[in-house]
């Protein structure tokens, strides 16, 4: 792999960031003093470049670096400017050592803000939430249909969003982008890929439909949930959890003529709330049909919230109900698959004709 990859950086050379060597990302990063945090990938150091400018620094560990997945962050990044979507501004390739090189996000990621019990941040006003679900939608929509492939994210979630010093949001960490022609409204996968809670029920269930850009706006849907909510969903695999399910407790709550309550908050507030919990429901439909593009959220987002109409009730899905799941090559049948949960850590999902069991990979199987 690591022929196959100094070849691919050679013969898209012109259209790369800024090469670095390891001994220089070690200046950089002032011999990885400022450790930012660590996910199921690599730690992110803080850096400064001799220009002054602070960077983040992401040093991928030896057993996930394949060089297939350092491709597609180089690649896929290393071409955006958006300002929606973090920029690459460099990267390393040293042997076994690989790291890439981004802008620093100084108020770090979103999860901060919309789990401020959890994270020790501050809780944002319904107003800059309503700003960075737009920009997060604006930011997916380019990957969608801005560039010349389809990039399909497959992990969109609030750690994965970055915020400026202005709070504009960043769509972040391409670890497990997949390209695409423009025209495939359908495309092939050979395993789930994603975070659980995250992940769309194609990935799992092949007769609810193809695989397509539709996976990314569910992501999205769960992430206004989180937004709107100021709490993480509950595992919709976790049986007999004390945790509600706030998509479908929002819903009846809504079906039933109430809102949510939301403190002393303005008229003006309450309809962000609103529309932001409605155009989520729309996105986490159970089939992808049923779902808007990004395009139709942007558009959700920006109308008037009267002209938006309540879904159908967001199934929560589970082996039990939804018949037989895709094994990892996406066949219908017995069969692992690798994903993450939101700690990074990896997790197989082995699928029998009326299970899925959640197994961790450091932990075996009874």
């Amino acid at each position: 792999m690591d022929e196959s990859l100094e070849q691919f950086l050679q013969s898209h050379h012109n259209l790369m960031p800024i090469r670095y060597s390891y001994s220089e990302i070690r200046q950089i990063t002032k011999g990885f003093k400022n450790k930012l945090g660590q996910g199921g990938f690599g730690s992110v150091y803080k850096g400064k470049l001799r220009s002054g400018r602070f960077v983040a620094v992401k040093v991928l560990d030896k057993s996930n670096t394949n060089g297939q997945d350092f491709i597609n962050e180089v690649a896929t990044i290393g071409r955006i400017h958006h300002i929606n979507v973090v920029r690459l501004t460099g990267f390393c390739v040293e042997g076994a050592k690989r790291a890439l090189v981004y802008d620093f996000m100084p108020n770090g990621s979103l999860d901060k803000y919309i789990f401020p019990r959890e994270e020790g941040g501050n809780c944002l006003s319904w107003g800059k939430v309503y700003e960075i679900a737009m920009g997060v939608a604006r930011g997916i929509e380019y990957l969608h249909r801005g560039c010349d492939m389809q990039i399909l994210h497959f992990d969109i979630k609030p750690h994965n969003i970055l915020l400026n010093d202005k709070f504009i949001p960043k769509v972040s960490d391409f670890g497990l982008v997949k390209l695409y022609p423009v025209d495939h409204s359908v495309v092939s996968l050979t395993a789930a890929r994603g975070t659980l809670r995250y992940m769309a029920p194609e990935l799992f269930y092949k007769k609810i439909g193809g695989v397509s850009y539709k996976a990314d706006v569910y992501s999205f849907g769960m992430l206004l949930m989180e937004m709107v909510g100021r709490r993480r969903n509950a595992n919709p695999f976790v049986e007999n959890s004390s945790q509600i399910y706030f998509p479908a407790w929002i819903y009846d709550r809504f079906n039933q003529g109430e809102e949510m309550d939301i403190g002393d908050a303005g008229e003006d507030e309450k309809k962000i709330v609103r529309k932001l919990i409605l155009i989520g429901l729309w996105c986490i439909q159970m089939t992808p049909a049923d779902r808007p593009s990004m395009g139709r959220v942007i558009e959700m987002l920006e109308g008037p919230l009267e002209l938006l109409q309540i879904p159908s009730k967001p199934f929560l899905y589970s082996p039990e109900n939804m018949g037989t799941p895709k094994n990892a090559s996406g066949e219908n049948g017995a069969g692992p698959s690798t994903v993450h949960d939101e700690s990074g850590s990896e997790l197989l999902l082995h699928s029998t004709s009326d299970s899925l069991e959640i197994i961790p990979l450091n932990a075996s199987a009874d």
